[in-house]
């Protein structure tokens, strides 16, 4: 009896192996081993557990594994757009691109976790608002070296304009294009306007490229858009005015 019992925790540490061998394998122990008046309800146990496992098993690995080809896939359109010539080099840079989303994805599910235990643990607000706010602290910390070790692998492969790409891949492109926008919106913009919405956007976009969401990365560059609404209301602008000319400029365009 307790030498069957081993071989199914040995053959357990091996599911991801084969379960269907092992559901053969228990079938067969409890047929040689319980009476036949019991033999059809102990089987069905414990296939019907293996089973469930298996299941589970695949869902979880087969959920992995659809992530971490959507991950490459979205990596590769990234790098592709950068035209590299060297095979090895491109697929140097899309393994960086795709290991920097896995690994700010795993930096976010960690402090949802740590989020959900603190609420979990603790019932005084101000307790549950402090070790919030630590949590928040040290994930923003671990980002920022994340953020720091990316650029430097980045830096040892491609050039200025090639990061550039990548940072811009990684943020739907908004750097440029609200850039062009904001040219466009006031045509008479001065050198030195135009180089603050460039800087502000540009740091924006560092925040955003590493945001775990669309919706994250969006908010970043809208944070820095009231920035630089801002600083042109404070040079005389009327941004809002602008808008609404730019608007209509835009929809006279379409029409012709």
């Amino acid at each position: 009896m307790h030498s069957g019992f081993r071989r199914f925790t040995f053959n357990v540490r091996f599911l991801d192996k084969d379960f269907s061998q092992i559901a053969i394998v228990m079938t067969y122990f409890f047929y040689r081993k319980k009476s036949r008046g019991i033999f059809t309800k102990s089987a069905l146990i414990v296939v019907f557990t293996i089973f469930s496992l298996s299941v589970l098993y695949a869902q979880n690995a087969g959920g992995d594994r659809a992530y971490r080809q959507a991950i490459e896939q979205r990596a590769y359109k990234i790098v592709a757009a950068l035209g590299l010539k060297d095979s090895a080099l491109f697929y140097k840079a899309q393994a960086t691109v795709a290991a920097q989303y896995i690994e700010l994805s795993k930096l976010d599910e960690k402090q949802e976790a740590a989020i959900r235990s603190i609420k979990e643990t603790k019932t005084d607000k101000e307790a549950v608002t402090k070790k919030i706010n630590e949590a928040t602290a040290e994930t923003e910390e671990a980002r920022r070296q994340l953020h720091q070790h990316y650029m430097q692998n980045l830096t040892s492969m491609l050039t200025t304009a090639q990061i550039d790409g990548i940072k811009n891949g990684m943020t739907y492109n908004v750097l440029p294009i609200t850039y062009k926008g904001y040219l466009d919106m006031i045509s008479r913009l001065t050198t030195e306007e135009q180089k603050f919405i460039m800087e502000a956007l540009a740091e924006a976009r560092e925040h955003a490229m590493d945001a775990g969401s669309s919706e994250k990365k969006h908010a970043w560059f809208g944070k820095y858009k009231g920035r630089i609404n801002n600083y042109l209301s404070s040079r005389g602008y009327d941004v809002n005015k602008e808008s609404k000319a730019w608007q209509e400029r835009i929809k006279t365009r379409q029409k012709q």
